[in-house]
């Protein structure tokens, strides 16, 4: 499985649609295009991971550095999952706790945590 990425702005947020597999091998190409909106001056965003069948320490790592690096610049990072299975990674690792985590864009978008 590959990894689908494509951004989008809402309001002053930029979404990041996330599809596939974030693992070792993709993983890469995500903290590329996370370094890259921030690099252009994008600091509130959005990964919406409805669309994510799987998930490694690589992926969660990316999405930490992602945080690091928006939040260096008074910035957001917000995550938009409703499966079970991946929200059970983030609750065992503590991380729900450091991301806040949202069910629909929608609400990651209006929320002002």
């Amino acid at each position: 499985m590959d990894l689908s990425l494509s951004t989008r702005t809402v309001g002053d947020r930029t979404v990041v649609e996330v599809g596939g597999e974030i693992d070792v091998y993709t993983a890469p190409k995500l903290r590329e295009q996370l370094v890259e909106l921030v690099n252009d001056g994008n600091f509130h965003l959005v990964v919406n991971m409805e669309g994510v069948d799987f998930l490694d320490s690589t992926g969660l790592g990316v999405l930490v550095g992602g945080l690091k690096r928006v939040r260096a610049h008074e910035g957001s990072l917000r995550l938009v999952c409703n499966q079970e299975r991946i929200l059970k990674i983030f609750r065992i690792t503590g991380l729900t706790k450091v991301f806040p985590i949202h069910t629909s864009v929608e609400e990651a978008v209006a929320a002002t945590d």
